[in-house]
């Protein structure tokens, strides 16, 4: 039986990240040490590790987590542009807009590389809609 599954992000620096994902994105530490930090929001669950921790592969060590999308979705995600790029400070990569495929959302930038993508569920477009299987349609 699965009892959890979450991301782990691999970081060159983690009191930077630690400190991202616990300042504007809102996580709570439920562990942390100088090398590994477990995150929980509400049921979700992410953590940070240092990408040149003995734990993770010598072959795999030393890269960071970048090119990995991360997604948050959210009630609100204009309260969340507001809270987060016009007062919070943080750079918009891509700004916040409708998206025919059933997405209001923008994208910031977290340490290492690492895309944060906050989403907003909205009706998709005719041309999407048949897309959505079962009660997943927003």
């Amino acid at each position: 039986m699965l009892h959890s599954c979450y991301p782990v992000l691999a970081t060159a620096d983690v009191p930077v990240a630690r400190t991202f994902w616990t300042g504007p994105m809102g996580f709570e530490i439920v562990f942390d040490t100088d090398w590994y930090v477990s995150l929980r929001r509400g049921r979700f669950e992410l953590a940070v590790l240092d990408r040149d921790h003995p734990t993770i592969p010598a072959a795999y060590r030393g890269r960071s987590a970048g090119r990995m999308l991360v997604n948050l979705e959210v009630d609100d995600v204009d309260a969340e542009w507001d809270r987060l790029v016009v007062r919070g400070g943080l750079e918009a990569l891509l700004p916040v807009r409708d998206e025919d495929f059933g997405q209001r959302h923008f994208v910031v930038a977290g340490p290492d590389g690492v895309l944060v993508d906050v989403i907003t569920e909205i009706a998709p477009s005719a041309e999407f809609a048949d897309a959505f299987t079962g009660s997943s349609a927003p």
